[in-house]
């Protein structure tokens, strides 16, 4: 029986703005004493003179739709400002500006978190694929977008494909990452920062930011989601993805995911089983750059346990051999951590025996998991890795605690409530607010809900997690879209720290939201 059955047979027995405005500016004048005498070389000026430094306010569109677009047969909305919008709204094909669809605006009311005045427009019934943009009277137009049988198929493969782009130490080929393409970087060898004598090959691996940093526990942190998303969805991900590895006969994820695994195991410790941090690239003007390796943590050490663990239970199926391999080093970085459990979060230390419990079914293990959960019996799902930890107890094949379980379910499904009644409350259908700053907190909120709809397919929570993209792609307040290559109006025009799919962890939550709205089982639109 896979997993994903599985699951479900455990839980089905646990459960019997503003208006338009106008935008001008005042421009500074100096005035000059008048200087009397002499030719004018031109016209009288009064002694004022004009100052160019201002600049232009931009306008934005008043009608906020997903730039990317609406699939067939789904509903869709666009989101309009303004405190008295007109009675109708007016669908035109983008490339010939023919009208095609007159529909009703439908007025919402003022917003006190957001700070406006919020109206719909509603073309549910229009599906006519193509390319189109709206527009009202007094209000204006919004930005292009498409309506397609797979608006997402390309935008999702991009997505994924961001952490080829990201590989450390790999010569990327223009055949594969096209514009992207560059030689193999942070090779050498690298040296212990408190002990240059001291080195070792830690090439491999994701880059986290610019400077070529490859940090362990962020690593652990993305890995886990796409796992999560593999094992919710697998059906989605395919091994044609054009990276190196594709039409090995394993989905590309588990490719990804293993090139980052290959540099975790590097991380790890011979001798004691603990795992070193991060690895930092310092440019040396005499010596070019130089790479260290910082010290060993708890935290780097127990979350590598319980990644490698979670992985070795997965890629089995693949490479039993490897995933042993891998499943050994989990259990000593594990045993390394027994030792300073004093320096060891709590929450930490039970997600890495979930994991190792149900690759292997040893007692001690689920020892940790049922102290845990006795001794919070509403655990917290904010935290990752409660969350991890409480999703693989309840998906595990192993023997469980039907009544710590079945807590864990309903911790679980009030979280899924909670989720669902805030997005809703908001007439942007999405818990933000003026400054929208918290697409953070908007992903893990939505890797929650993936989770609880996987488990109950319930329509209104799948209307939430797409009113979730439309509003990444655009549907928001400054018409942004966060997400690289799409959007007339882009993340990367105005801010870069704004965008998601260039933050390594950030990027795997959105793969698992991608993953739930694509799925075929399930039922997407807004209500």
């Amino acid at each position: 029986m896979c997993n994903k059955c599985y699951l479900k047979k455990i839980i089905c027995i646990f459960l019997s703005a503003i208006l338009l405005a106008s935008c001008g500016f005042v421009s500074e004048f100096s005035v000059e004493t008048l200087q009397n005498g002499g030719e004018e070389d031109g016209p009288a000026t009064l002694g004022l003179t004009p100052a160019f430094d201002y600049e232009v306010p931009e306008s934005l569109p008043n009608i906020l739709v997903d730039q990317v677009g609406y699939e067939l047969g789904s509903n869709k909305l666009a989101v309009i400002q303004g405190e008295m919008p007109p009675d109708y709204f007016t669908i035109l094909e983008a490339e010939s500006g023919r009208e095609v669809y007159t529909g009703k605006i439908e007025q919402k009311g003022y917003d006190e978190t957001i700070g406006n005045y919020i109206s719909y427009g509603d073309f549910t019934d229009f599906n006519t694929p193509g390319s189109y943009y709206i527009e009202a009277a007094m209000i204006g137009q919004s930005y292009p977008f498409q309506i397609a049988a797979d608006p997402y198929g390309k935008l999702f493969d991009a997505v994924l494909k961001q952490y080829y782009f990201n590989r450390c130490g790999l010569t990327l080929s223009t055949e594969l990452a096209g514009a992207k393409a560059h030689n193999a970087c942070h090779s050498r060898e690298a040296q212990m920062k408190e002990e240059a004598s001291i080195k070792r090959d830690v090439s491999g691996g994701w880059h986290i930011d610019e400077m070529g940093t490859r940090d362990v526990v962020k690593g652990c942190q993305t890995v886990n989601y796409l796992l999560l998303s593999y094992e919710l969805y697998p059906d989605i991900f395919t091994d044609d993805l054009r990276i190196p590895e594709s039409r090995n006969r394993i989905p590309d994820v588990l490719d990804e995911v293993k090139y980052e695994i290959d540099w975790l195991l590097k991380m790890q410790d011979a001798t004691s089983g603990a795992v070193y941090a991060s690895v930092s690239s310092v440019d040396n003007k005499t010596a070019g750059y130089i790479l260290y390796i910082d010290g060993i943590t708890m935290s780097a050490t127990i979350q590598f346990a319980a990644t490698m663990a979670r992985f070795s239970y997965i890629y089995q199926n693949y490479d039993r051999e490897f995933a042993t391999q891998c499943l050994k080093a989990a259990d000593r970085a594990y045993r390394y951590v027994e030792k300073y459990l004093a320096d060891v979060s709590m929450e930490e230390y039970f997600h890495a025996a979930t994991e190792l419990y149900r690759a292997t079914g040893n007692q001690r293990y689920h020892t940790v998991i049922k102290d845990y959960l006795a001794q919070n019996p509403e655990p917290d799902m904010d935290n990752d890795f409660v969350f991890w930890g409480c999703v693989t107890y309840l998906a595990t094949k192993q023997r469980v605690d039907v009544i710590l379980s079945s807590s864990v379910i309903q911790v679980l499904m009030q979280k899924g409530e909670q989720i669902s009644f805030a997005s809703k409350e908001s007439k942007l259908l999405v818990k933000t607010d003026e400054r929208q700053s918290n697409n953070a907190t908007l992903l893990k909120d939505m890797s929650r809900l993936a989770v609880v709809d996987h488990i109950i397919t319930n329509h209104e929570y799948a209307t939430v997690m797409e009113n979730h993209l439309h509003y990444m792609l655009g549907r928001n307040l400054q018409a942004i879209s966060y997400l690289d290559g799409v959007g007339e109006r882009n993340y990367r025009d105005i801010e870069q720290s704004l965008g998601i799919m260039n933050q390594v962890d950030l990027n795997a939550e959105l793969v698992l939201l991608l993953s739930a709205i694509m799925d075929d089982e399930m039922v997407v639109g807004e209500e």
